[in-house]
């Protein structure tokens, strides 16, 4: 599996990613440490626990880190949980967390599968 294929079978714009970041070795040595990101499990904890600003600033974390990876559907269901968590509010927070948790296994299920074919 190519880096591109990654991208393909994440739903994301391996193009745009490339424009930013110059080469196909590079985005390949930089999305798999996503799989080591700790943003995610730290969102699922704080936000089991009732801890919104720790939820907040895990999801702006996980936000950031797609958006600089082009892990598009992900990054957009994050940065919608983010922009809930910033006013204080859980409402609504579980179905956006369903979300980006679909998502999250959707991108590193292709990351994996990436890393494992190399």
């Amino acid at each position: 599996m190519t880096i591109r294929q990654c991208y393909e079978n994440m739903g994301s714009d391996f193009d745009g990613v490339l424009r930013r970041l110059g080469s196909e070795a590079m985005i390949s040595r930089v999305a798999v440490k996503f799989l080591n990101d700790p943003s995610f499990n730290n969102l699922k904890s704080a936000l089991a626990a009732g801890r919104t600003e720790e939820a907040f600033r895990a999801a702006h974390t996980l936000k950031g880190v797609c958006v600089n990876l082009g892990f598009d559907k992900l990054y957009e269901c994050s940065s919608a949980l983010t922009e809930l968590l910033r006013t204080g509010s859980t409402d609504g927070a579980d179905a956006l967390m369903a979300e980006v948790e679909k998502n999250y296994e959707i991108t590193a299920a292709a990351l994996r599968e990436f890393r494992d074919s190399q």
